[in-house]
């Protein structure tokens, strides 16, 4: 791809408003916690999520290995949470504060998240700098408002009310 189309890409994608999520893996006590947006559902039949991930992403060693992870909707109230999983800080030292629980699988999971979708992995492609990870859905929480973080155009935003 020419240097123009990338940039070109890049600025069309500033207008594609993504809800924020943290994705929360862990496998023989390591955990990991990574701010994403490129999250889409698969199928309800079998209910399936998907996400991409760079490979030189620190979670990328934990999850090429067929952990299970959850995806975590993050709500306007959580900015300083997805601001904290996609920074320089790094693997254990994203899970200091008690935003975070394990559930009955020791998957790591946002305690108050808008929504939180629990997946085994059923999949995965290699495809440029990243790979396509895919997860059957094994639990949905989700909370009685729906209140998202969203990013667009390079910064964290919330609906128009």
């Amino acid at each position: 791809m020419s240097h123009e189309i990338e940039q070109q890409l890049k600025r069309a994608m500033r207008g594609l408003a993504q809800s924020v999520v943290v994705i929360t893996t862990a496998r023989n006590g390591e955990r990991h916690a990574m701010a994403a947006t490129a999250v889409c559902p698969v199928s309800m039949d079998p209910p399936s999520m998907l996400f991409c991930i760079n490979r030189s992403a620190s979670a990328h060693a934990i999850l090429s290995k067929g952990a299970a992870f959850c995806i975590n909707l993050l709500s306007e109230r959580h900015e300083a949470l997805a601001r904290l999983c996609s920074g320089p800080t790094k693997g254990e030292a994203r899970f200091g504060s008690d935003a975070f629980d394990m559930d009955d699988e020791d998957v790591p999971f946002v305690l108050d998240a808008q929504a939180n979708i629990t997946c085994v992995q059923d999949g995965r492609m290699s495809y440029g700098t990243h790979d396509v990870i895919i997860g059957k859905v094994r639990s949905v929480r989700v909370a009685d408002t729906i209140e998202p973080l969203l990013y667009v155009n390079g910064a964290y935003a919330a609906l128009a009310r």
